[in-house]
């Protein structure tokens, strides 16, 4: 199931959501794809959605929930690939 999270993180002087797939990242791909998100969208295990594509997104398919339930829901899915801790420089 495709799963998006309400747009409320700022970046680039909008807000976001982030799309994810509790299934599979082919199903993400192909529903990204479906919507018109670009590639560069993908982040490791989400796309990033501009607030104006959200309602696109929820007419498309995707399922609103509460950004804690997507990360549960892709981490209980095995897909979660959260992002690596950066290591001290020096």
């Amino acid at each position: 199931m495709i799963l998006i999270d309400p747009p409320t993180w700022p970046a680039h002087g909008r807000l976001w959501s982030h799309l994810v797939s509790d299934a599979s990242f082919a199903e993400l791909h192909a529903f990204a794809d479906r919507i018109g998100l670009p590639p560069r969208g993908f982040e490791r295990d989400h796309y990033d959605v501009p607030a104006n594509l959200y309602d696109t997104a929820v007419a498309a398919g995707a399922l609103p929930v509460g950004s804690r339930e997507l990360v549960h829901r892709l981490a209980d899915a095995g897909l979660r690939r959260p992002k690596r801790p950066r290591r001290p420089q020096g």
